[in-house]
C-alpha cells in the first residue's frame, strides 16, 4: 500500500478530509448488520463472527462522539435515526406487548424531554428575575424587617393603609440607617457612595466567578448557539457548572448597574436546560443531529421567558438561530415555550398579572399621519444598529489582540465603577434598563407624579360630589427636563453598551437597545403631542384628532422607537413583531411596528452586512454558514477542492493490500476525521469514504482477537475474499465502517450549488471526481473560508478573470 500525505494548515486540517459520512444503505442495516446496539445478538463478541479465516467486525455503535470544536455530520446522524426507528419497527413486529410498549415511550420522549425543559426555563427564570430585583434594589437600601425582600415585596407587606414603593416606612435606604435621614448633602453622598460601592462588588463578583468556574458563562451566548444548532459543537458550553453559574452572575451583572440585559443570556440558559434533559434518553443522547431539535424548542422557552411571548419565541427559533428546524420541531418548540411561559406566571415574579416588567397596553389608536415619526424612528434604528454594530466589533477586535483581553477582572471593574458613578445622577440611568422602558412605554395618567408626565391639571367636582382630576396635554417644566434627561440617557446608554458588550460577564443586548430606542421614541412623541396640541384647531389636526386630548400617545411612540433600535442591532423581522405585539396585547399596533422595524433593516442591511450576533460570530471564526446568505460569485468546485496545485495528494487508504498496521500508521501520522477508500493508489478510482473514528475502532477490537495482527488484511467488500494463503493472518472486514456511497460532486459543479448543498444538507464534506476517478475533496471549512475570501471581491471583477 502506497501511503500518501497531504501537508495543509492545521485549521484547514482540523476538518479537511475530516468526514464522517458512515451512510449504510437500509439493505446493508437489515441484512449485514447483526450486532446494532439494543439489538437482539448485541452481546455477540468479534471472535463470534470468525468464518474461514477472517473476522468480521460490524459491531456499529450508534453513540457517535464529536471532538471539540469540530462539525457534526448531518447527514450520518439522520441516517443513524432512521436506522434506529427500522430496527426498533423489526423488534416490534418480532417482539410483545413489552416492545409496543417501548416504541410508543420512544415516540413520546421528545414530548417529555421539551416538557422538562420547559419547566426548569421557567423555574430559571423566576428566579433570576426575583434575584435580579432584590440585588438591584440592594443599591438603594435594605429592608429592616426581611433583608432577603426586593422593595416592592418590602413595602406590599407592611401595615401601611395605602401602598406607595416611594414611600414606605419598611423600606430604609443607606442614608436612612447611617444618619437617621434622607435628605441633605450628606444623606446624598450616603446612597451615592453604596450605589457605586455594590455596583463595583456585584461587577467584580460575577467577572471572578465566571473566570474562575465556568468562563463559557460570559457573553450573551446567541451567537455560539446559533453555531452549536448549525453543527459545531462547544463540549461544557451547555453544561450544568454553565447553568448554574450563568444564571448566578446574570444577577450580579444587572444588578451592577451595567448597560446589559438578562434576556439574551435566557436563551443560553434554556438551551443548558436542554442539553442537559436530552441526556434522558438515549435517541438524543448518541445523535447529536436529534439533540438541536431539543436546543431549538429550549431556544424558543428562553424567549418566551424572556418577554412573555410564547408564539415570538417559537419565530425567533425559526428565525435567528435554528439551523435545522423540522415541522414536529415548531409544534415542540411551540409546547415547551407554552409550559415555560406557564411556570414563570405561576412564580408571579413582578407582583403583577403579567409576564415581563415593561407590559403596556393602550387605548388610544394611531393616525395614519403618524407614519411619517414612525418611519423616522425607523431610520434612526436603523442608524443606531449599524453605527453600534460597527463601534462594539471594532472595540471588541481590538480587546481580542491586544493586551486589554488579559485583564478582564480589571477591565470589568473599570467600567462599572465609570458606569455607576455617571448613571447615579441621571434618575433615568439609575434605574435598571427594564425599569426604564416600563417607565417610558407607559401612558400618564392623572394620578402620575412623576416629571415625565408633568401635564397641566385641573380639579373638578362632579354630581356625586367627588374631585375629579383631568390634565389637558400642555407640557410644563417637569417635561421639559425629562426631555434633556432623556437626552443624555440616550446618549450614555448607547455609548457605554459599546463597550459593556463583550465582556467577560453575561450580558444580553436586547434591553439596552430597546432602551435606546425608548428614549428617542418618548421623546419623539412628547413633541409629536405639543405639536397636536398646539395646533389643535387646525384644520388637519381636527380631521384626525377632534378630541385634542389624547390624539397623540408618546408611550406608544417609545415602543415604536424601542422596537426599531432592536430590529436594527440584530435585524429581526417577523419575530420581532410579534414579540412587540405579545409585549403590548394590542393587535392595531402592529402596522407601525412592522413600518419602523422594517425600516430599521433596510437602512441597517443598507450600511451593514448581518447584525450584531452575525458579527460576533464572524469574529470569533466560528465556521456557521447563514442561510440567509446569497452566494453569486461564479466559481467551480475545482476553485476550492484540496489538494490544489503544488500540494500532496490526498491520503487515502487503497481497498486492497491494506494492512491493519498500513491504517495504524495513517492514523498515528495524520489527524484527519476520515479518509477516501479507492480501488488501488494508480487508478485512484473511488470506492467509498471510511470515517476516522469507525476504522480507528474496528481496528483496535480487531487486534484483541486472537488470530488478528497488524499483518492482516483487511477488506471493505461485503463478501470476504477466496484468495487468502494458507498460513496467513486472519483478515478482517472493515465493510460496515465504509461508506460506499459517500457525496460526490464534478469538478465543474458551481460553487454556488456546492453552497446550498452545504447549507440544506449539512454536509461535512464533498468528494470531487471525474468519471469516478478520486480529484479531490471540499470540506466545510474549505466552503466558509471561499465564501469568505470571495465576499471580499468584486463580482465583476471576479467575472473578467
Amino acid at each position: 500500500m502506497i501511503l500518501e500525505m497531504t501537508t495543509i494548515h492545521r485549521r484547514d486540517r482540523e476538518s479537511s478530509p475530516s468526514g464522517d459520512e458512515s451512510l449504510l444503505s437500509v439493505e446493508q442495516q437489515q441484512e449485514d448488520i447483526p450486532l446494532l446496539r439494543g439489538g437482539s445478538n448485541s452481546n455477540l463478541s468479534p471472535s463470534s463472527l470468525r468464518y474461514r479465516g477472517q473476522v468480521a467486525l460490524n459491531e456499529l455503535t450508534d453513540d457517535t462522539h464529536y471532538d471539540d470544536f469540530h462539525t457534526i455530520d448531518w447527514v450520518r446522524d439522520r441516517n443513524r435515526e432512521r436506522f434506529r426507528q427500522k430496527a426498533l419497527q423489526r423488534d416490534v413486529r418480532s417482539g410483545g406487548i413489552a416492545a409496543k410498549i417501548w416504541k410508543h415511550v420512544d415516540a413520546s420522549s421528545g414530548w417529555l424531554v421539551v416538557l422538562l425543559v420547559g419547566m426548569a426555563t421557567g423555574f430559571a427564570a423566576g428566579v433570576i428575575d426575583i434575584g435580579t430585583v432584590w440585588m438591584s434594589d440592594l443599591k438603594e437600601g435594605v429592608c429592616l424587617d426581611n433583608f432577603y425582600f426586593s422593595k416592592e415585596a418590602c413595602c406590599f407587606q407592611s401595615n401601611e393603609t395605602s401602598y406607595d414603593v416611594e414611600h414606605c416606612s419598611e423600606w430604609s435606604t443607606w442614608s436612612e440607617l447611617f444618619l437617621h435621614t434622607g435628605e441633605g448633602t450628606h444623606a446624598t453622598v450616603v446612597n451615592y457612595f453604596c450605589y457605586v460601592l455594590w455596583s463595583v462588588v456585584f461587577g467584580t463578583l460575577c467577572v471572578w466567578l465566571v473566570r474562575t468556574f465556568a468562563p463559557y458563562a460570559c457573553g450573551s451566548g446567541i451567537p455560539e448557539v446559533k453555531t452549536i444548532l448549525s453543527g459545531f459543537v462547544i463540549h461544557g458550553y451547555l453544561g450544568v457548572r454553565t447553568l448554574f453559574i450563568k444564571s448566578l452572575t446574570i444577577m450580579m451583572a444587572v444588578a451592577a448597574g451595567l448597560s446589559l440585559g438578562k434576556e439574551g443570556p435566557l436563551v443560553h440558559v434554556a438551551c443548558c436546560c436542554g442539553n442537559i434533559f436530552a441526556r434522558i434518553h438515549s435517541k438524543y443522547r448518541r445523535n447529536e443531529a436529534k439533540k438541536r431539535e431539543i436546543l431549538s424548542a429550549a431556544s424558543a422557552a428562553g424567549v418566551s421567558v424572556a418577554f412573555g411571548a410564547p408564539i415570538g419565541g417559537v419565530l425567533f427559533s425559526l428565525e435567528e438561530v435554528s439551523y435545522y428546524f423540522p415541522h414536529k420541531t415548531m409544534w415542540r418548540s411551540f409546547f415547551s415555550a407554552l409550559v415555560a411561559a406557564f411556570v414563570l406566571q405561576y412564580m408571579h415574579p413582578y407582583q403583577t398579572d403579567h409576564l415581563v416588567m415593561f407590559y403596556a397596553n393602550y387605548d388610544s389608536p394611531w393616525h395614519l399621519f403618524e407614519l411619517v415619526p414612525f418611519l423616522v424612528l425607523g431610520v434612526f434604528g436603523g442608524l443606531f444598529g449599524a453605527a453600534f454594530i460597527h463601534a462594539n466589533l471594532w472595540w471588541c477586535k481590538l480587546r481580542k489582540t491586544t493586551r486589554l483581553g488579559k485583564f478582564p477582572i480589571i477591565e470589568v471593574f473599570a467600567v462599572t465603577l465609570l458606569t455607576a458613578v455617571i448613571a447615579y445622577p441621571n434618575q433615568y440611568t439609575r434605574m435598571g434598563a427594564s425599569e426604564l422602558i416600563a417607565v417610558l412605554v407607559k401612558s400618564c395618567s392623572a394620578s402620575d407624579s412623576s416629571i415625565l408626565c408633568a401635564y397641566n391639571q385641573s380639579v373638578t367636582l362632579n354630581v356625586n360630589n367627588k374631585y375629579s382630576i383631568y390634565y389637558d396635554e400642555v407640557a410644563l417644566s417637569g417635561v421639559m427636563k425629562s426631555l434633556w434627561l432623556l437626552t443624555l440617557a440616550m446618549v450614555f446608554k448607547g455609548f457605554i453598551t459599546v463597550f459593556t458588550f463583550g465582556l467577560k460577564v453575561p450580558a444580553g443586548l436586547f434591553i439596552p437597545s430597546m432602551a435606546v430606542g425608548a428614549c428617542i421614541g418618548r421623546i419623539i412623541g412628547i413633541g409629536m403631542q405639543q405639536l397636536a396640541w398646539r395646533y389643535k384647531d387646525t384644520g388637519f389636526f381636527l380631521y384626525f384628532c377632534p378630541t385634542s386630548v389624547g390624539c397623540i400617545e408618546p408611550g406608544l411612540y417609545a415602543m415604536v422607537g424601542a422596537a426599531a433600535a432592536l430590529g436594527g442591532v440584530t435585524r429581526m423581522t417577523v419575530s420581532l413583531v410579534v414579540i412587540m405585539f405579545e409585549l403590548t396585547g394590542g393587535l392595531q399596533y402592529i402596522v407601525p411596528l412592522m413600518v419602523a422595524i422594517m425600516t430599521s433593516k433596510w437602512i441597517g442591511d443598507g450600511l451593514s452586512r448581518g447584525g450584531i450576533y452575525d458579527g460576533h460570530i464572524i469574529l470569533n471564526g466560528y465556521p456557521f454558514l447563514d442561510s440567509k446568505d446569497e452566494f453569486e460569485h461564479i466559481t467551480l468546485a475545482c476553485d476550492v477542492m484540496r489538494p490544489r496545485r503544488n500540494d500532496a495528494p490526498l491520503t487515502t487508504i487503497s481497498r486492497s493490500g491494506t494492512t491493519i498496521g498500513d491504517i495504524r500508521q495513517i492514523l498515528a501520522s495524520t489527524d484527519f476525521k476520515g479518509f477516501p477508500v479507492v480501488l488501488d493508489s494508480e487508478t485512484q478510482l473511488l470506492e467509498g469514504y471510511i470515517d476516522r473514528q469507525e476504522v480507528s475502532n474496528a481496528t483496535e477490537r480487531a487486534l484483541k482477537v486472537q488470530g488478528i495482527n497488524e499483518e492482516s488484511m483487511v477488506y471493505f467488500s461485503a463478501k470476504p475474499p477466496r484468495n487468502q494463503q494458507p498460513g496467513q493472518p486472519d483478515q478482517v472486514s472493515l465493510h460496515h465502517a465504509l461508506d460506499s456511497s459517500p457525496f460526490q460532486l464534478s469538478e465543474q459543479t458551481p460553487m454556488e450549488t456546492v453552497v446550498e448543498m452545504f447549507r440544506k444538507i449539512g454536509l461535512r464534506q464533498a468528494l470531487v471526481v471525474r468519471n469516478g476517478r478520486l480529484l479531490g475533496i471540499i470540506t466545510k471549512k474549505d466552503v466558509l473560508k471561499h465564501v469568505d475570501q470571495m465576499s471580499h471581491v468584486d463580482v465583476d471583477a471576479q467575472i473578467l478573470h
